[in-house]
């Protein structure tokens, strides 16, 4: 019964073969072809201009000091602050130096 099992697992395993060098002969054609104005080139030229001003990042720094401001001030009127109130205010400066910390350490590194 074992030598069956044995000749029933050996017919199901197939050998490997040798590894078989191969010639392909391919060609290739390199010329230029003249496919027109590119109709995405205003497009692509805008969203340079947008990586190279660096807009968004920009925008989001402004839009973070204008909230930490109010913050600030909300916080400095209080007459006695709560611990859930400082607490507030610590993420909120906290995430200052997040975004300064992303804002300085990306920089375009391509031309």
């Amino acid at each position: 019964m074992k030598n069956e099992d044995e000749i029933k697992i050996s017919d199901t395993v197939k050998i490997a073969e040798p590894k078989q060098k191969i010639l392909v002969d391919l060609e290739v054609d390199t010329s230029v072809k003249d496919l027109g104005v590119n109709p995405y080139a205003k497009l692509i030229h805008m969203a340079r201009a947008v990586d190279a001003w660096r807009i968004f990042p920009r925008l989001f720094l402004t839009v973070y000091i204008v909230l930490l401001y109010k913050c600030v001030i909300w916080y400095m009127n209080l007459g006695s602050p709560t611990m859930e109130q400082s607490g507030l205010i610590s993420i909120v400066v906290g995430a200052g130096a997040a975004w300064f910390g992303l804002y300085t350490g990306t920089s375009k590194s391509r031309k």
